[in-house]
């Protein structure tokens, strides 16, 4: 059977029943909670026991707050963004004009400051509307409201939801029960906070509908950015009839709704006006200013919270990549959810590293030049800068429009979610190949291994390399592997130096022979480099010249470690943390690992500063300025597909690049943006950052690189000229020098024996350079002297060659009629069958 309905005579009957009883209603008036126990029924002595049994002390925690992430604007602290589950800015009572105090107080609790937590009269209506049927609801005190705010707030920040419900259901359900634990957390709150702090916590904690919590936000939010301090009676008046029932009363709704502006807002304005009423009749308001505030408008200006990485516009990559950071931080909380949900809640701000004039020059010149799409090719564009040294990350741009919305994302390929910039564990994508960027690394390994920037290496292009080193698994081959050169340069014995300053690919193939590929990897590992994809790096051949795919903040934070003498520092974007309580909090810091020994780096500068004065990064160098020595490396992928721009100065380091996205293979040296040819875009770009960074944060000369390891240990080259092939190479190697077999070309020597070498005998060279060795086919000839012989003595002479003769006026009567010149010259190889001419002297 059902329970059955009280009706209010029995219900006051049985209240009147207990309270006659005078020595129990005496105890009960006393702790004011007289009406509810009445009501409940229960026997007295047990009824007073159960009350003072129940918990007092009610914990009052943090409230979730706005947190924020800020950049420095030439100082003066600008928001990127703010994150919040509720949209709160907690304030101190004294920054809450008085009457917004006063309109609480007297709507809400008129009895306030009289009262020890729970107003008597109001607990009689509220319970007298509780036991006729209508349930629990109204004469809370302000007290009462706090102490169930303040329940519910703990609910809030429960991550799991069916904890949360119940723990809902518990603080809110209309029953006797929960009235009474409310009561009695009410007197225990009363007893250990002042008036003023329990009316502060109310008004901080407080729904002002949607997720407007507090009187300051709902300040800002309804009247276009007013503070709680500055607020008018009728506004404070309006803000607070919202607390009564946000739903009803709130400002915010479409004019197509009873309670929006079309109305007036009657409904807000009806509760509004019962506040100005009371405020008036308990002498809060004084007649003049009642009559203004009860004849203003009720006229809301609403002012959109900038949430989420999207209000920072260009920045929101650089903002993403921030929160990317903050889940990994276990200052947060233990797992990656738990903390951005603490985040979101804590009221912290957080100050970043990013440089608002690199940024803003970032994302100004990938706007100019690449464009956020181009037909049948989703172009990508990247910008990022690394101030050497210390990791922090300045600036990080792209030619997107960022959305985290699929919706917004599947308008058109101008908006994206993922930052081209960062890892995929980062809200990055999988990577794009850094193309011969990469072939730094190769560089390094090569200077660490001892060999100098001036010794050559068989450089020309083959289809089968044969073996390479690797102490990982064993020799590695990989037939068919023939990599050209950029420009189709033919190679043959070119220099580290030479192959480094015009990106020569297979010279960098004959480095990684002479090397070890694993090693080559652990060296790229070494300044920090990895997979985007969080995959190992591969080491094979092709991976010398940039197949791995890699984030472009990885190949910054790199670059900047080959500026910062071979220590490369992990990458941070957060300076500092201070929590909602104003205290610091320990921010995530660098780590700073030496990559390379200090002279190697200075080799490997050396080299790099002439890709920027000599070789292919020639272009980005002559349209910076200021210039202060900078090191680079260009990149590009097969095909043209993906272009890079990469180096750095003493103190900045950045990353740029035209990437094809979805991986299309597009020519980039076919394509024209307005600004320019789409492969020469990174050497637009890439000069509008530096620039920006040489004015602000200048440069040094980098370290002088050991003349060891730009010359090496020079030797003489031996002469071999005549001797066999399998002799000179002997000779050859016994001196040090490496020995390559160029093949047979036309010489006077017999055929078989060695006709000359590269470099030549009696020239110097590094030890360690390669010799190129070539064997004569006994196909020439000697040309012999015709010089002082008549012209058919000479033919005769010169038998099996063509003679042309010219003649030339002579004065000495002895030259006429002979040769005075010849070309070739004598002792000159020829080929028979080739054009010998002389010059016939002839007097008169």
């Amino acid at each position: 059977m059902g329970e059955k309905k009280r009706t209010f005579h029995g219900a006051l009957g049985g209240f009147f029943g207990l309270v006659s009883m005078s020595a129990v209603a005496g105890l009960l008036i006393t702790v004011a909670i007289t009406p509810a126990l009445a009501l409940s029924g229960l026997a007295t002595t047990s009824t007073i026991n159960a009350f003072e049994n129940l918990p007092n002390y009610l914990a009052i925690e943090k409230l979730s707050q706005v947190s924020s992430i800020l950049y420095d604007d030439h100082g003066t602290d600008a928001q990127l963004a703010s994150f919040y589950d509720q949209n709160r800015i907690e304030v101190p009572l004294s920054s809450m004009a008085i009457a917004v105090r006063e309109a609480a107080t007297s709507a809400e609790d008129p009895r306030f400051n009289e009262h020890g937590g729970i107003d008597l009269q109001g607990t009689v209506r509220g319970a007298l509307s509780t036991f006729t049927g209508n349930g629990t609801q109204g004469g809370s005190s302000i007290t009462q409201q706090y102490v169930k705010n303040v329940l519910v707030q703990k609910c809030e920040v429960m991550t799991d939801e069916d904890e949360a419900d119940s723990c809902y259901d518990d603080a809110t359900m209309p029953t006797v029960d929960r009235k009474l634990k409310e009561m009695r957390l009410a007197i225990g709150v009363e007893k250990n906070y002042s008036k003023d702090e329990i009316l502060q916590g109310y008004l901080n904690i407080a729904g002002f509908g949607g997720s407007v919590y507090g009187i300051e936000a709902a300040a800002n939010f309804y009247f276009n950015g007013t503070t709680a301090a500055n607020l008018s009676p009728s506004q404070a008046a309006s803000l607070v009839a919202i607390v009564n029932n946000p739903e009803k009363y709130r400002l915010d709704r479409p004019e197509s709704e009873t309670n929006g502006a079309a109305n007036g807002y009657a409904a807000n304005k009806e509760r509004r006006d019962y506040i100005l009423d009371k405020m008036l009749e308990y002498k809060k308001l004084s007649q003049e200013d009642y009559d203004v505030a009860i004849a203003s408008l009720v006229e809301p200006v609403i002012l959109e919270p900038s949430t989420g990485c999207q209000t920072a516009l260009g920045s929101a990559f650089f903002c993403d990549y921030v929160t990317h950071v903050l889940k990994t931080d276990p200052i947060f909380g233990e797992d990656a959810d738990t903390r951005m949900l603490n985040f979101r809640r804590g009221g912290y701000k957080i100050y970043t590293s990013l440089d608002v004039d690199l940024q803003r020059a970032s994302e100004s010149t990938i706007a100019e030049n690449v464009p956020q799409t181009f037909e049948d090719w989703d172009v990508g564009a990247v910008a990022t800068s690394v101030e050497v040294g210390t990791g922090r990350v300045l600036a990080m741009a792209q030619n997107k429009l960022y959305s985290q919305d699929p919706e917004v994302q599947a308008t058109g390929p101008q908006y994206t979610g993922i930052n081209y910039n960062t890892d995929f564990n980062q809200g990055g994508s999988m990577g794009f190949q850094p193309g011969s960027t990469y072939k730094v690394f190769t560089l390094a390994e090569w200077l660490k291994e001892g060999h100098p920037l001036g010794e050559r290496v068989d450089s020309a292009r083959k289809s089968d390399w044969g073996s390479f080193p690797d102490y990982c698994d064993g020799a590695q081959r990989f037939p068919g592997y023939n990599p050209r050169n950029d420009s189709n340069e033919a190679g043959r014995n070119y220099s580290a130096l030479e192959s480094t300053i015009d990106s020569i690919n297979t010279g960098f193939m004959g480095m990684a022979k002479r090397l070890d590929l694993c090693k080559i990897r652990d060296t790229a590992e070494a300044f920090g480099v990895h997979r985007a994809n969080g995959e190992p790096l591969e080491k094979g051949a092709s991976s010398v010249l940039g197949t791995n795919e890699i984030a472009p903040l990885t190949m910054a934070v790199a670059f900047a470690g080959i500026a910062n003498k071979g220590t490369t520092c992990t990458p941070i974007v957060i300076d500092r943390i201070i929590g909602a309580d104003g205290v610091e909090i320990p921010a995530p810091v660098s780590t700073c690992t030496a990559s390379v020994e200090p002279d190697v780096a200075a080799g490997m500068a050396y080299a790099m500063e002439r890709v920027m004065t000599q070789g292919s990064a020639g272009q980005s160098y002559r349209n910076t300025s200021p210039r202060s020595p900078m090191i680079g490396k260009t990149g590009t992928t097969d095909g043209s597909k993906d272009t890079w721009m990469s180096g750095a100065s003493s103190r900045v380091a950045t990353v740029v690049g035209v990437v094809s996205v979805t991986g299309i293979d597009t020519n980039q040296r076919n394509v024209y943006f307005d600004s320019g040819q789409a492969a020469t875009a990174r050497h637009r770009m890439w000069p509008d950052i530096m620039s920006v960074a040489n004015t602000k944060y200048g440069g040094d000369e980098f370290e002088q690189a050991a003349n060891n390891l730009i010359r090496g240990v020079q030797v003489t080259v031996p002469d071999v000229r005549g001797q066999s092939v399998d002799a000179a190479r002997e000779t050859i190697e016994d001196a040090g020098f490496g020995f390559l077999d160029g093949g047979v070309t036309d010489s006077e020597l017999p055929a078989g024996t060695v006709s000359r070498s590269e470099p030549a005998a009696g020239q110097s060279t590094s030890t360690g350079a390669t010799v190129t060795v070539y064997s004569s086919n006994g196909s020439q000839l000697l040309l012999p002297n015709v010089v002082g012989q008549t012209l058919d003595q000479a033919k005769g002479t010169l038998s099996g060659f063509g003679v042309v003769a010219n003649e030339q006026p002579v004065t000495d009567p002895a030259q006429n009629g002979k040769v005075i010149s010849m070309t070739p010259a004598a002792g000159t190889p020829a080929t028979p069958g080739g054009t010998v001419t002389v010059v016939v002297g002839k007097t008169g």
